[in-house]
């Protein structure tokens, strides 16, 4: 969730105190406000939202709901079979008549079990070199000599059933690929703020813009992708790991301020916020420990009010 509001010369002390008690982060700071960035279950984010709102929102944009399971211990986990091919020393010995046995953990399809929403990974011959999607998907750069480029589109519609049917319908029914949707309530009761990241050329998301702001039940919709903004993204990722991989894969994540939110004998859950650049870095950089599973929300965005484009800023070096 990013949150911008009101934070003056007499109120800021009290809003950083109130940010390093829920372990939120400032993303940008302006003469008059305040953008917090900050992540967590529910309930959190409603007690962040009651102890700031005496201070005053300006802007919400909050993601949805990810999740992924927490690992069982042990060989009955869904994923074990998966982790033991990566890691041979995971292999246990089993006693068969007085003997010992090696017993092996190829990954066979035909004797994973899963339940609810986990699934086991496909034992493709190759399934240590693709394991996943691209981490790229989705992804067009400023330089694309077509000029077409990713733009972020910010609307504020009511929060009724089917207003984001008639939103995705528009988009669709004109030939656009919708990259990235991320909706939650708005600084206002009974408003909702959507994210989308929709790829296109500048001529053809303005007349998208306008054929936006003709539906009924929008407030208001822009496309700040030529404004400085603060965009973030929530990233939960599931590896494999055994006991001597798991410092290398806690260390990998202290670079990239992850968090480890699940540990079990086989695998670690990590958690990661910021930009896109930042979630592909990071999986590029574990695919080759085995990734088990990926969740990652929508992006979300909110203009910069202290002006600065922190894109420009990077590769080049800062003033001492």
């Amino acid at each position: 969730m990013l949150i911008k509001l009101n934070a003056g010369p007499t109120t800021r002390a009290e809003i950083m105190w109130l940010v390093d008690i829920f372990r939120a982060k400032i993303v940008d700071i302006a003469e008059h406000s305040l953008t917090i960035e900050v992540t967590g279950d529910p309930g959190k984010m409603v007690a962040v939202l009651r102890n700031l709102a005496k201070f005053g929102f300006k802007e919400i944009a909050r993601t949805g709901k990810i999740a992924l399971r927490r690992e069982k211990m042990g060989e009955t986990a869904p994923f074990w079979r998966f982790s033991a091919a990566s890691y041979p020393d995971l292999e246990s010995a089993v006693t068969v008549n007085g003997a010992v046995e090696k017993k092996s953990h190829s990954p066979d399809i035909d004797s994973i079990s899963s339940s609810g929403d986990v699934y086991p990974v496909e034992p493709y011959e190759d399934y240590m070199l693709n394991q996943v999607l691209d981490a790229h998907w989705g992804v067009l750069y400023d330089e694309d000599s077509t000029g077409v480029r990713s733009h972020t589109l910010c609307m504020i519609v009511n929060d009724h059933p089917g207003v984001l049917n008639l939103i995705t319908g528009v988009i669709s029914r004109r030939g656009y690929n919708i990259q990235s949707l991320a909706v939650g309530p708005a600084e206002l009761e009974g408003r909702s703020r959507i994210t989308t990241v929709v790829p296109g050329t500048d001529d053809s998301i303005a007349k998208l813009v306008q054929q936006l702001s003709k539906l009924i039940g929008l407030h208001e919709v822009r496309d700040i992708s030529h404004l400085p903004f603060a965009e973030r993204e929530l990233m939960l990722i599931k590896v494999s790991v055994n006991p001597a991989a798991r410092r290398d894969v806690l260390d990998i994540a202290n670079i990239f301020r992850a968090k480890a939110v699940d540990v079990s004998d086989h695998t670690i859950t990590l958690e990661l916020t910021g930009d896109l650049n930042k979630m592909v870095a990071l999986q590029k950089l574990l695919e080759p420990y085995g990734i088990c599973e990926v969740a990652r929300t929508g992006r979300v965005a909110l203009v910069r009010e202290s002006g600065v484009d922190s894109e420009y800023l990077r590769g080049y070096p800062l003033p001492l």
